[in-house]
């Protein structure tokens, strides 16, 4: 969850509200200086070096860089002729990508009939997340879409004693859990491998991949699909819950003290995006080292 997306202030299915006497247009759009030296990757040469990328939050999409057009190789974008409507930011032209025998269609664009009062994207483009080879923010690649500032991760312990059952069968009981805070997100429990019955878990063959958290696997219990699931090996920033198991109180037994728990409305992850799917073939992809100096 970001600012704009899932359950976010600006998403159409926040979570909470904005106290306001008068009610909020139905869809907010948000631009601001992403403060962070970004570039971008094609056909192992950098194409687009800025320190001047605004970052556009719009309500049900990930976040989107926009660089400057001086910041962008000459040559390296063709006009396609093709242009689409945005809802809010009007005529949106398209352009291909071409560098020494590789070319991408449809792989950047730019809003050319902008309102005034959307004047900060004016002259700036946006490359399409899947077309281009990678994305860096200094020497370090960002991967699944540009980073949320407003996506927020708290990893706290805990002494509370968290049991999970498959009817009679403890499949789970320890007192030293993981709460796992994620923005707009209920907390999540993840257990340490000791304190389960390994013989309860069966790894399928499914993943996912989340750009804060990493490669994530999932776990049948006996006849409870995908109901625990694992990120063997977490990014450094979340390295805490690396191995550690969490468990689906929608499909499977979860108590917290005692009390069941129960999936909260609007919890379910969106694996895929309206601008593209978020897959684990993009994380296992060759970093292309040859452009880094």
């Amino acid at each position: 969850m970001g600012l704009a997306w899932q359950q976010g202030p600006l998403a159409t299915g926040s979570v909470g509200h904005f106290l306001t006497e008068q009610p909020l247009p139905p869809r907010l759009l948000y631009a601001e200086p992403l403060r962070r030296r970004m570039r971008v990757c094609f056909a192992d040469r950098w194409i687009a070096d800025s320190e001047d990328v605004i970052l556009l939050h719009e309500p049900g999409r990930y976040p989107v860089a926009y660089f400057p057009r001086d910041d962008i190789e000459e040559g390296i974008l063709t006009p396609e002729g093709r242009v689409t409507q945005h809802p809010d930011l009007g005529d949106t032209a398209w352009f291909a990508a071409k560098v020494a025998g590789r070319e991408a269609n449809h792989s950047a664009w730019q809003h050319t009939a902008l309102p005034p009062h959307a004047a900060a994207l004016e002259g700036r483009l946006a490359f399409a997340w899947r077309a281009m080879d990678a994305f860096y923010e200094e020497n370090e690649r960002i991967v699944g879409h540009a980073a949320d500032a407003y996506h927020r991760i708290d990893i706290r312990s805990t002494s509370r004693h968290l049991v999970v059952r498959d009817g009679e069968r403890v499949i789970a009981d320890t007192k030293h859990p993981l709460a796992l805070y994620e923005s707009g997100f209920a907390p999540r429990w993840y257990v340490p491998r000791e304190n389960i019955d390994a013989s309860a878990l069966k790894l399928v063959e499914l993943q996912t991949f989340c750009p804060y958290k990493g490669i994530c696997s999932y776990y049948d219990v006996g006849s409870h699909k995908r109901a625990a699931w694992s990120y063997l090996n977490a990014w450094p920033e979340v390295g805490r819950v690396t191995n550690l198991v969490s468990f689906e109180p929608d499909k499977i037994d979860v108590y917290l003290d005692g009390t069941k728990l129960y999936l909260e409305p609007g919890q379910t992850v969106i694996p895929h995006g309206v601008d593209r799917g978020l897959d684990t073939d993009e994380v296992l992809r060759k970093t292309p080292l040859g452009a880094i100096r």
